[in-house]
């Protein structure tokens, strides 16, 4: 028997090697049945390929003129190694193309995860009360989107990104219940609970159409039971 495409891929063998220790941590230590005492990093970017999992969007994919960029910064003395969100947001629309009647968004998320022998590389955060995430926001009107493995592939769970303190780094907290699905930016009803077992995307989206520059930077996101649990400077 030969051996398939998928198995033969770099890296395939090393993340289904990781797989296999992670869950074999949480069966040794009891994880599973018990609240998780520790965050639980989904995205930590002081690794830079972290960084380069990420994809950005922008309505430059239909015609429009927004820019967007996701960029690594390395640590420095006043600041951890971040993920830098930052561009230029225009409602210009694109001549010749009526159908298009709004523009003006730009957003982040991670690829889906690569697969394993155990199958999708799915993050299960039923354990989790909170999605926390380490930013220095500008204040604008940021949301942050969440992907699962849905019967419509094409929902988004969102909240809003509510910062307390632009321009200087802070922790916030987001309960999973409290996210409200949504399908190409309209609130579906009625609501259904997120599937937060089957967790296969995190990102972050400016859609207020507001004109100008944004600049959001992010050092980490992750799933934790306690309001300090992960805080880093």
């Amino acid at each position: 028997m030969r051996p398939s495409l998928q198995l033969l891929a770099p890296g395939f063998a090393k993340r289904s090697l990781d797989e296999f220790k992670r869950l074999s941590n949480i069966a040794l230590t009891g994880e599973a049945i018990r609240t998780p005492t520790k965050p639980y990093y989904l995205l930590d970017f002081s690794d830079p390929e972290i960084v380069q999992s990420c994809k950005t969007m922008s309505d430059v994919e239909l015609g429009g003129f927004s820019t967007v960029s996701l960029k690594h910064v390395p640590e420095n003395r006043s600041e951890p190694a971040h993920a830098h969100f930052h561009g230029n947001i225009s409602i210009e629309l694109p001549k010749g193309r009526p159908e298009i009647q709004s523009t003006g968004y730009a957003a982040w998320r991670n690829h889906d995860r690569p697969a394993t022998i155990f199958g999708k590389t799915l993050w299960n955060m039923d354990p989790y009360t909170f999605l926390a995430l380490r930013v220095k926001s500008d204040g604008r009107k940021y949301f942050v989107n969440v992907q699962t493995e849905s019967i419509v592939y094409t929902d988004i769970h969102q909240h809003r990104l509510y910062a307390q303190r632009p321009g200087q780094w802070e922790t916030v907290l987001i309960e999973w219940g409290e996210f409200v699905r949504t399908n190409y930016g309209e609130v579906v009803e009625p609501q259904t609970e997120m599937l937060i077992q089957k967790v296969r995307t995190v990102g972050i989206g400016l859609t207020d159409r507001v004109p100008g520059p944004f600049d959001l930077s992010i050092s980490a996101v992750w799933a934790t039971n306690g309001q300090s649990e992960g805080i880093r400077k």
